[in-house]
C-alpha cells in the first residue's frame, strides 16, 4: 500500500481519460487500487430494477474510481496543473506546489 500525496479534499484537475481538464474535489481516496473518487467526474449510468420496497425502478449515477496517474493537483496560484514536493518547515512537514512554490494546506 502506498502513501499519496494527493489528499481527501484536495482539488485536482484530470489529465487523462474522458473527463481531461475538468477539475473536482477528492471525496475519497482508495490507496489500495491506487485510485480517487472525484465529486461530479467519472460519472456511471446504473439502471436499478423495480422491487416490492420500492416500486418503480430508478437510474442512477454514480461517481466511479478514476486511476490517481489521471490527475495532478491543482498549483494555489496559476490554477494550472503541479506536482507536490515535501519540504520541513518549522519541524514540520509541509506539501509545496513544485510550480510556483507555493504551501498547500
Amino acid at each position: 500500500m502506498r502513501k499519496f500525496k494527493i489528499k481527501k479534499g484536495d482539488t485536482v484537475i484530470v489529465i487523462a481519460g474522458k473527463d481531461k481538464g475538468k477539475e473536482a474535489k477528492v471525496e475519497k481516496v482508495l490507496p489500495k487500487e491506487e485510485k480517487l473518487i472525484l465529486d461530479g467526474l467519472n460519472l456511471s449510468i446504473k439502471h436499478i430494477k423495480p422491487s416490492g420496497s420500492s416500486k418503480s425502478g430508478q437510474i442512477v449515477q454514480k461517481a466511479m474510481p478514476i486511476h490517481i496517474s489521471n490527475v495532478q493537483l491543482k498549483d494555489p496560484k496559476s490554477g494550472k496543473p503541479t506536482r507536490l514536493r515535501y519540504e520541513i518547515k518549522k519541524d514540520k512537514k509541509v506539501r509545496v506546489a513544485v510550480k510556483s512554490n507555493t504551501e498547500i494546506k
